[in-house]
This record gives structure tokens, C-alpha cells and sequence, in this order.
């Protein structure tokens, strides 16, 4: 076995494994009270809003992919809330805008996480409530070690939120003090919040209906008139440099509930994979199989430049037919069952060249050529003006401390039960608080597009096609769930990672630990939208003769500081029980637990 930077974590019991430590001790916490990997990982979801709040919040977006033990396959559960019902092309051109802002008001969407908590809770949960809150009220009411990445968001922001975000600025430098790295952090008003949403759910008998009560508190109740209050009156300051209103009203989040969603699949080299519908970006995933299952990638050294470039050239292609094709299935024809078969990856394959590509190059699709034109019509014009303040850009490609991003979460317990899950949104940077709440609201509806006609216009009732993730692998009686962060660099790591274990009979952790790579060369999800034509990163680990090879190949190659591109969690089960984890050392916060 090759040195890794931790164990590959084993036992029979249950593993939880997550991108802050605290989070997945507090999953290992529920499972051994006796709870279900879908308990553990609602726990986990709502500690990691105390704990990493500049990478996902309670008013945010959350895939939830689950497994329950037996099941043929896994489903989907959409916590994407969808676009508010005065969210209309119209009236943000009317607010003088070409492009949603990153964040702000109108950036805002329908909070979606916590209903979908909700119904994984309610149907397939064990515990009551109270226990899957608790350990989120415990931190938000004592504290908890704050990061240092969270403190530095904060700081860059802190004049910022004095000016123009009031009660960010209340929440967030307590005092009128930012804070320390390492001390302890609390928010109150969250506590406050939860506590008020038990108590209420409490006030009726039974466990599913106290959940029914707690989404009722959320989306008709105190929850949902705070926001509606707030709404009515707030005009603050978004990227793109105006004082705003938002849309959202308690109307739109009464009418909202999240719903089971089907998966796509496909089969490669004896495993099938799992994603998300296109409303994510996980069909890219999917795609880049579909069109790498004709080439030799057995004989290829998964550090060296051939599978480097091969890689990237797909994922390229891939993710073109992404911006051009995807979006809300129920709004739009999208012709996933095309860009799936094998026909069209084998034109695809043949589109694989021995140079980096600088082009944008959606495949052809009968009867949407608008759409494919449109995309490539606007990638790589600069689509955005204003200072982009607070608006952060999910991705980890660098330790850029002001940057949002996402968490992750994978569990599964000694039934076998599974969950695969990518919280997001409501970032502290990205939007203010909610007086009274503790929380932000989400901005999701910057990956519309202002312009009539596409599969990703704006629109009201419609879900923003996402970029959020989560995944699940089967082969030979080993069930595999994993994920990441990472905003448009989800379905890249992800797919790295699956092909290091397929073809090179990598454990969870040395496929994790192995050197990382993705391109910017696509349209980015967030704003402001921009492209990088050819951009290659690469950590360094790779080696001079790799990036010197991929340098020669054409490729615009930034070199990432080590240790800094990634943050791969995975969990797997095989047919005896055996119970596997393993987590990324990256930016040091994600851990695996179990025994």
C-alpha cells in the first residue's frame, strides 16, 4: 500500500465522514444513540452550518442523494429550491441588470436545504428531531472553535457589513469585533431559532407529524414571515454594485416542498454511477464516462500528462453540452437521453485531439441549435460590471480565504443505510442576515440567465441548474458514496477520483491523496460568468515533466499551491459489512470517522 496522509478508516459499525471534523464526530454521535445514516448525516448538515457558515447555511440549496439498505438504487431527494414568482426576466432588466448578481437580494431563491432534511427525516429517520438539532444548537449556543478561513471572511468583509449589511455585521463581529482563529464562536439568534422551531414541533404528538410542525414553523411560520418581513423593506448593496429589493415572499416559500427526484446512470468498466437529474450538473459526470469508455485509459499512468490531457479534453466537451443543454426538466425538453447514449459519445470521442482545445464546443443536438448558439455566443465576453463585493466564487481551487464554497457529507450505517449529500448557499458572504434568524439567505439564481429561450432563463417556479453534486458507485457488491465541494469543479474531482479507483485499484484514501487537476476552460456557474480558454490547474505534485508535457500539449497551465485542489470525502460497503471512509487532508478541516 502506498503511504497516505491518514488510514483508510474500516469497521462494521457505521462511518461518517464530512469536510469539518466536528460535523462528523456529531454524525458518529447519532449513530451510536442508536440512529441511521440518514439521521447522522441531517445532524451533520445542520452542525455544518454553525461550523463552516461562510460555506453553507440553513436558507441554502442541498442535493440529497440517499440509499436505504436493499434499495435497487439510490434516489434523489431536490432540496433546489426553485425561482420566487416575481423573479421575471422583466423586472431585473428593469433593475438595470444584464446578469443576476452574485449576491444580494435578487440573487436569492426559495431556501430548499431544509426541506429536503425534512423529508429524509420523515420517511426514512429513526430519531426524533430534538437529537438531529441538538448538536447544531449546542455549537450555535457555546461555541465552537471558529476556522481561520471563516475569521478571514469575515475580516475582508467587516467594513462591508458595517456599511451595508447591518445585521451581518451583528451576527458575524459580535461586539464590533472580528473573530479570533481557534476561540470560541457563537450565534445566539440561530440557537434562538431552533429552539423556537422544536418547541413548536413538540407541540404535537408523534415524530413524523413534529416534523410536518417544524417544516410548517420553516416555510408557512416565524421562519417564513421573518423573511417575508425582512423582504418587504430591505434594499442593500449586491455584486453588481446597486442597492437592491429582493423578490421572495412567504408566498413562494409556502408553496415550495421538496420532492423525490429519479437519478441518471451509466455503466462503466463494470461499475455503475449515479447522479443527479439535469437541475445539477451531475449528467456531465456521466457524459465524461460515456465518452472515455472507448479510449485506453488502463494503459495510461493516471499521474502522467496522457491521462491529464486525455481527461481534460472530455471534461471540456462535457461540460460545454452542460451550459448549452441543462436545466429544470420540468420547464424545459432537455434531451438527456442523447447526450447519455453511446452514439453520441463515440462523436464525441472522435472530437479528442492531440492539442488542448481553446474553443467551446456544445455537441449537435437536433432542434436545439438556438440554445447551443447562444452559449457559445456569450462565453468569454465580459458579462459583468461592479465591484463584485461580497459575492465570493465557489471553488477551492486556491486557499483564497474570501471565497465561498460547499460542504459535503457521505454515511453509512451497519444496515447499509446511505447518504451522499453537498449542502450550499447561504453563505455569510453572499447575502445578509435575516433579522431575528441568525441566517442568510441563499443566491442560487445567479446561474440564470437574463435571456428568453434557454433551458437556464429565469424564470418563476423554475430551479436554477445547479452545480451541486453528490454521488453513488456500485461494482461487484461494493456500494461507494462520495462527493465534494467545489462549485464547477465538482464533476471534474469527482470523475478523477472515480477513474483513479476503477483503473488503478486505488484505496478510498490513496485515490484522494493521488495529485488533483481541473480546467477553468468552462462557463463558470457564478458570477460573473467568466471563461478561461485552455486553463489547466494542476498541484504541483504532478511533477516538472508532467506540466512541462502539458505546457507543450497548449495547455494554459496555473500551478496550484501543494495540497490546495480538492475536497474529496468517500464511504463504501461491501457484501460481508465492511464499512470503508476516507477523507481529504486538504485545507486541513474534513475527516473521517467510524469503527
Amino acid at each position: 500500500m502506498n503511504f497516505t496522509t491518514r488510514p483508510e478508516i474500516t469497521g462494521t459499525f457505521g462511518v461518517a465522514t464530512s469536510t469539518h471534523w466536528i460535523a462528523s464526530a456529531v454524525g458518529m454521535k447519532i449513530l451510536e444513540e442508536g440512529g441511521n445514516a440518514f439521521d447522522a448525516a441531517a445532524a451533520m448538515g445542520f452542525a455544518l452550518h454553525v461550523v463552516e457558515p461562510h460555506l453553507n447555511g440553513p436558507l441554502g440549496d442541498l442535493p440529497l442523494m440517499i440509499r436505504p439498505a436493499g434499495a435497487d438504487a439510490p434516489l434523489m431527494i431536490c432540496g433546489q429550491g426553485t425561482a420566487p414568482a416575481g423573479a421575471t426576466i422583466e423586472h431585473y432588466k428593469s433593475e438595470g441588470l444584464t446578469l443576476i448578481p452574485g449576491s444580494g437580494l435578487l440573487a436569492t431563491v426559495v431556501p430548499g436545504a431544509f426541506g429536503a432534511w425534512m423529508l429524509m427525516l420523515r420517511d426514512h429517520g429513526r430519531l426524533p428531531l430534538r437529537s438531529v438539532l441538538e448538536p447544531a444548537i449546542y455549537y450555535a449556543r457555546t461555541g465552537h472553535p471558529v476556522l481561520p478561513r471563516v475569521v478571514d471572511t469575515i475580516d475582508g468583509l467587516a467594513e462591508f457589513f458595517r456599511d451595508e449589511w447591518p445585521t451581518s455585521y451583528a451576527t458575524w463581529l459580535p461586539g464590533g469585533a472580528t473573530p479570533v482563529p481557534g476561540a470560541l464562536f457563537t450565534n445566539p439568534a440561530l440557537a434562538d431559532t431552533w429552539d423556537r422551531l422544536l418547541a413548536e414541533a413538540e407541540a404535537v404528538e408523534g415524530r413524523a407529524a413534529q416534523i410536518e410542525a417544524a417544516k410548517r414553523a420553516f416555510y408557512e411560520g416565524f421562519i417564513a414571515e421573518a423573511i417575508d418581513s425582512y423582504l418587504r423593506e430591505a434594499c442593500v448593496m449586491d455584486a453588481a454594485g446597486g442597492r437592491r429589493k429582493g423578490v421572495l415572499t412567504g408566498q413562494d416559500m409556502a408553496g415550495w416542498k421538496a420532492t423525490y427526484d429519479e437519478t441518471l446512470s451509466v455503466d462503466y468498466h463494470g461499475w455503475t454511477v449515479w447522479k443527479g437529474g439535469p437541475w445539477s450538473q451531475g449528467p456531465s459526470m456521466l457524459q465524461s464516462l460515456m465518452t472515455l469508455a472507448g479510449l485506453d485509459l488502463q494503459a495510461m499512468d493516471l499521474n502522467g500528462a496522457e491521462f491529464v490531457h486525455t481527461v481534460t479534453e472530455v471534461m471540456k466537451l462535457s461540460f460545454a453540452d452542460r451550459e448549452a443543454y441543462y436545466g429544470d426538466p420540468l420547464h424545459s425538453d432537455i434531451p438527456i437521453e442523447k447526450l447519455l447514449s453511446e452514439e453520441y459519445a463515440a462523436l464525441r470521442r472522435g472530437q479528442i485531439g492531440d492539442e488542448a482545445s481553446h474553443e467551446q464546443r456544445p455537441g449537435p443536438v437536433a432542434g436545439r441549435e438556438d440554445w447551443a448558439d447562444a452559449f457559445v455566443a456569450r462565453a468569454g465576453q465580459n458579462l459583468a460590471s461592479g465591484p463584485g463585493v461580497g459575492a465570493g466564487e465557489p471553488t477551492m481551487a486556491h486557499l483564497t480565504e474570501r471565497r465561498g464554497d460547499t460542504v459535503h457529507i457521505d454515511v453509512i450505517d451497519k444496515w447499509g443505510n446511505m447518504v451522499s449529500a453537498t449542502p450550499s448557499g447561504g453563505w455569510l458572504q453572499s447575502s445578509p442576515v435575516v433579522p431575528g434568524l441568525g441566517m442568510p439567505l441563499n443566491s442560487r439564481a445567479q446561474m440564470f440567465w437574463l435571456d428568453e429561450g434557454l433551458p437556464t432563463s429565469l424564470a418563476p417556479g423554475r430551479r436554477p441548474r445547479t452545480t451541486l453534486s453528490p454521488s453513488m458507485a456500485a461494482t461487484n457488491g461494493v456500494d461507494l458514496a462520495f462527493g465534494t465541494p467545489g462549485g464547477d469543479q465538482q464533476d471534474q474531482w469527482q470523475l478523477i477520483y472515480l477513474l483513479r479507483l476503477i483503473h488503478g485499484g486505488l484505496n478510498l484514501q490513496e485515490g484522494i491523496d493521488a495529485p488533483l487537476f481541473h480546467t477553468g476552460h468552462l462557463q463558470s456557474s457564478f458570477y460573473p460568468r467568466a471563461t478561461r480558454p485552455g486553463h489547466l490547474m494542476l498541484e504541483p505534485a504532478f511533477g516538472d515533466a508532467v506540466i512541462g508535457d502539458l505546457r507543450g500539449r497548449g495547455h494554459d497551465i496555473e500551478l496550484a499551491e501543494p495540497w490546495t485542489v480538492g475536497r474529496l470525502t468517500a464511504a463504501s460497503r461491501d457484501r460481508s459489512g465492511m464499512l470503508k471512509a476516507a477523507a481529504t487532508p486538504r485545507l486541513m478541516q474534513a475527516y473521517a470517522v467510524g469503527r
